[in-house]
């Protein structure tokens, strides 16, 4: 697997990482067992970054991280995880030294370590990211030693291009898939311009681009597919990528005529992020093993034809972008 630089900072990092939201909550019964075994099959693969968040099963998917890489050893990857998401109510004012200090303190002893690689702000509200003082106080902790860099998660491009004109903030995490291409308009070239990493998240579309969900998949009541389908808990364009579910049927039957001989629909969707050079690495998650090694599979499958790309493109342009790509 391919490891490129983690933009200004000294990390390298494999182009397929690891999500681990899903080993922590909202995606049904994901068990601790399979959960361990999913992390464990990925590093075996060659994986060497690891992004989760301090509210994923409320410190559960941390936790397991952390239990994972002590067995393991050295050479440890390079772990991020994300704050602000316990604030209630999540309003710019909260993004302050002492919740920030109160939550990294909470992921430093969750991930049993004495400093945290990568910490993100958790999608804070747009308000926080044009307050100077917030990215003063940022630099401030890193100074204590407690956090080595920091970055931002975002849901939308606006917020990413903002962020970044902020130069301590050393990576982006924002959603870019087949179902989400507006990145790549222009944020991809200023990041790249600023050296600033990006982070692909939500990279399947909540299992859309698997190809293996259709009208009559149910899910569980602590799924975020089912609880939030309209943007109930959270951002809806977290959830199928905020693609309307029949169009998003639709698309994929088409897409399916695009996947490399031999390669399953959900390997096509990662190679296809990572034809485009700006991302540093994919972070699609995993309920066990399988998914893992599977995931890490795509890296090894062939760059995509220029036609191939083009067929996608168009795809995306004639039946998703008039519901998503505006609005992200």
């Amino acid at each position: 697997m391919k490891q490129h630089r983690f933009g200004k900072t000294p990390f390298t990092v494999s182009d397929i990482g690891f999500g681990a939201w899903q080993i922590g909550s909202a995606w049904g019964d994901v068990s601790e067992v399979d959960g361990r075994a999913a992390l464990n099959a990925a590093l075996d693969a060659g994986m060497t970054f690891i992004d989760t968040a301090d509210v994923y099963g409320d410190g559960r998917s941390e936790r397991i991280i952390a239990e994972v890489l002590k067995a393991r050893g050295d050479p440890r990857p390079m772990v991020a995880t994300k704050a602000g998401r316990r604030l209630d109510p999540h309003t710019a004012d909260g993004y302050n030294r002492k919740n920030l200090e109160a939550f990294i303190d909470r992921s430093l002893k969750n991930l049993a370590v004495d400093s945290l690689d990568l910490v993100q702000l958790h999608c804070p509200p747009t308000e926080a990211l044009y307050r100077p003082e917030l990215f003063a106080t940022l630099d401030d902790i890193k100074k204590t030693g407690k956090i080595r860099d920091y970055g931002v998660s975002v849901e939308k491009v606006e917020e990413a291009l903002k962020a970044i004109e902020f130069p301590g903030v050393v990576s982006i995490q924002i959603i870019y898939n087949i179902f989400r291409q507006r990145p790549a308009d222009l944020f991809f070239k200023e990041a790249k311009r600023r050296n600033v990493a990006v982070i692909a998240r939500v990279p399947l579309a909540s299992g859309l681009l698997t190809g293996k969900i259709n009208r009559d998949t149910t899910f569980a009541a602590d799924d975020h597919r089912n609880f939030n389908r309209h943007g109930e808990a959270f951002d809806v364009g977290e959830t199928f990528a905020g693609v309307p579910l029949e169009m998003g049927f639709q698309a994929v039957e088409e897409l399916r005529k695009l996947v490399p001989q031999g390669a399953r629909m959900a390997q096509f969707a990662l190679r296809w992020i990572l034809m485009n050079e700006a991302v540093t690495v994919v972070i699609p998650g995993a309920r066990n093993a399988e998914q893992a090694k599977a995931n890490a599979a795509a890296a090894d499958l062939a760059p995509l034809p220029a036609e191939t790309m083009a067929a996608a493109r168009g795809i995306y342009d004639r039946l998703i972008a008039p519901h998503v790509h505006q609005r992200w």
